[in-house]
């Protein structure tokens, strides 16, 4: 079957709406829980971070929820986005198999993030906030946030993961160009940060931690509230356009996913990609496998614990039921720095608890491995984060040949990798080593973890 390379949507033609994936499933999520009561948390106990609109996304069942007017104008600098089909990597492979990727990495922040960033951004901005604060990891979602920021007139403070601030500085810059102050974390400007400094002035820092010295900053001031990248129900809803705009581009060309490969950190990527075609698996128009791909160094699907635990380190968050490591737990700096957060979405958790989704782990060489015969082929030189879901799809398309199955797989290459080039230099040297995490690194930070039933 011949189909084109690049498959558009013209921009009348774009989704005006985000899809929840809660309307559909056959069991409702587990509720977030109050940190102090364990009691289910209330609107109010989100209000020091969100604003009234999100919040209630946060707690929605409702199916579609309309994209505002101005969010779309903004949506328009990019999206749709387009969606390839991989001629020349299957040419490579040798497969039977047809690969499809969305590119999220046209956007300004050259990744999937400012699709709920600007959301976000807009819906503070309704409520008269003046700055938002927030985490990052590798850089993706905090220069994500300060471009959105700048298109409302917002200010942004972001904490940036210590490991990542000090191996991705052009990141920083980015952050900087559009208006954003950056610290690493953990910083001096916190007293949680101070505490954790003092223990190791070389501390690596990790997501967790970021999130705690962001969110205390933001609850003290009320002009101030918190914007977070990933994990959250209204976060995995704003990234839904991705997948609802590559359904109506495999309409295109008469296609429809064998098997759909995301990579997994803390969901919105994966979730954004995948819920549309669930809704479509579970109302019985397709029968894809879903698969979440995740490091090896932090597979929290495939060695983590379903349980309630704190979204954050210093255990100021609300509780969530999710796939996690441990609050505590603080993963080796590996390449894949948006990849590395303890927990794993509360939705997504619970449609693999439901066993809607699979899941697997990849060490890194293998990603990178995958991700030089994509640049090589395809000429676009993904992020570290998609050169999971890209080893993934590899994987797959060695099984068609093997088979002689012409399987279509779809899959989501959410950003470029233009300011991660140290760490292809790092695997081109023949320096990057896999990184296995051991279950007494798991059981460890699982002490930490409250003990709540349900």
């Amino acid at each position: 079957m011949s189909t084109p390379t690049k498959i558009y949507l013209d921009e009348s033609e774009m989704p005006t709406h985000w899809y929840n994936v809660v309307a559909d499933l056959p069991e409702p999520p587990p509720p977030p829980l109050h940190p102090g009561t364990h009691q289910p948390a209330t609107g109010e106990d989100f209000a020091a971070l969100f604003p009234k609109a999100l919040i209630e996304q946060e707690m929605s069942a409702e199916r579609y929820i309309d994209i505002p007017g101005e969010v779309l104008d903004v949506y328009r600098l990019w999206r749709p986005s387009p969606l390839f089909r991989a001629h020349r990597l299957e040419k490579l492979l040798d497969t039977p198999a047809r690969i499809y990727y969305k590119y999220e990495g046209v956007s300004p922040a050259g990744s999937h993030k400012p699709n709920t960033a600007v959301p976000q951004v807009w819906y503070n901005a309704q409520e008269g906030i003046r700055k938002l604060t927030t985490e990052t990891g590798a850089g993706q979602w905090g220069s994500s946030l300060a471009f959105a920021c700048a298109q409302f007139g917002l200010e942004c403070e972001v904490w940036q993961v210590a490991a990542s601030f000090r191996a991705k500085p052009y990141r920083r810059t980015m952050m900087e160009i559009w208006g954003g102050a950056v610290h690493p974390s953990p910083s001096g400007l916190t007293e949680f940060g101070k505490q954790l400094l003092a223990q190791d002035p070389n501390h690596p820092g990790s997501l967790g931690i970021a999130i705690s010295e962001a969110v205390g900053e933001a609850v003290e001031d009320p002009t101030v509230r918190y914007a977070l990248g990933s994990v959250l129900n209204h976060v995995l809803l704003h990234q839904t356009i991705i997948g609802e705009e590559a359904l109506l581009q495999l309409a295109k060309v008469g296609e429809t996913p064998d098997v759909l490969v995301g990579c997994t950190g803390g969901g919105s990527n994966f979730g954004g990609l995948a819920f549309p075609f669930l809704r479509e698996k579970l109302a019985g128009n397709m029968n894809p496998t879903i698969r979440c791909v995740e490091p090896a160094a932090c597979p929290t699907l495939t060695k983590g614990e379903y349980r309630y635990d704190f979204g954050d380190t210093a255990g100021l968050t609300p509780l969530m039921k999710m796939h996690t490591l441990g609050a505590s737990f603080i993963p080796e700096p590996i390449h894949a720095g948006g990849l590395r957060y303890h927990g794993m979405a509360p939705l997504v958790s619970h449609i693999y608890e439901l066993g809607l989704v699979e899941a697997i782990s990849i060490p890194q060489t293998e990603c990178f491995e995958g991700a030089l015969q994509f640049a090589r082929t395809e000429g676009i030189v993904p992020a570290p984060e998609p050169t999971h879901a890209i080893a993934a799809a590899v994987r797959e398309a060695m099984a068609c040949k093997e088979s002689g199955e012409e399987k279509v797989i779809l899959t989501a290459l959410c950003g470029h990798g233009h300011l991660d080039l140290a760490a292809y230099e790092t695997f081109l040297s023949g320096k990057m080593v896999d990184l296995d995490l051991p279950d007494s690194a798991i059981q460890e930070a699982m002490q930490n973890v409250p003990q709540i039933e349900g």
